[in-house]
């Protein structure tokens, strides 16, 4: 079983994790992926049930016309206290956190929010779920926080290390896992895959002027 997994394409606020929709650039994303992932021949897809996941995981949909299951156990890792917050505002006031953060020494949760273990422990039911379905090629439109936390989770990394994987995790990059049923094991085959955004720099992390997330 192949499973496609996607990160949303770009919303349309600066501001941390706070549910609204894609940006122009963020729905281009997303036709762009789903184009990208035609000749897979997807059978369904999986998102998160906040809107920048479904809006991505629709639109991409009109490429595939499969069935879509939104599935709140992929919402985005929970920032707690800095949710609708600026990166400058959070940068100031939860410094010495960034800074332990940054250690890697532990899984820490975000004040008031959650760890990667919290995401794993939600999440990986609704894998379980997809590698029970019958289905044998997912696309699964989740979140940063949720791709690179179960990654590590299935690499067998110490969870406090899972932001060294694709620090620039691209909007609507494509990191695909095969999951065997003989061993029950979910594979990393690759990461961070957007080579069908190179062509556009405009649609890349580092030529996003106007809008981030």
């Amino acid at each position: 079983m192949k499973l496609y997994l996607i990160r949303h394409g770009r919303q349309s606020s600066k501001l941390c994790n706070v549910d609204v929709d894609l940006s122009e650039a963020g729905f281009r994303q997303a036709a762009l992926v789903g184009e990208r992932l035609v000749p897979a021949k997807i059978d369904a897809v999986y998102s998160s049930d906040l809107l920048r996941a479904v809006q991505t995981a629709q639109s991409a949909n009109i490429y595939w016309n499969v069935e879509h299951f939104v599935r709140p156990g992929l919402r985005e890792i929970s920032f707690g206290d800095m949710e609708g917050m600026t990166d400058a505002a959070i940068a100031e006031q939860y410094r010495d956190f960034k800074r332990e953060q940054q250690k890697m020494e532990r899984d820490l949760a975000y004040p008031g929010g959650e760890c990667a273990g919290d995401v794993v422990a939600r999440a990986l039911p609704v894998f379980e779920e997809m590698a029970r379905s019958g289905y044998r090629r997912v696309a699964v439109v989740t979140h940063g926080g949720v791709i690179r936390s179960l990654i590590a989770h299935f690499l067998g990394m110490d969870l406090a290390k899972w932001r060294m994987l694709a620090v620039d995790l691209e909007n609507c990059s494509i990191s695909e896992l095969d999951y065997h049923e003989d061993t029950g094991r979910f594979y990393v085959e690759r990461l961070n895959d957007y080579a069908h955004l190179e062509r556009y720099p405009e649609l890349l992390r580092s030529g996003w002027v106007d809008e981030e997330n």
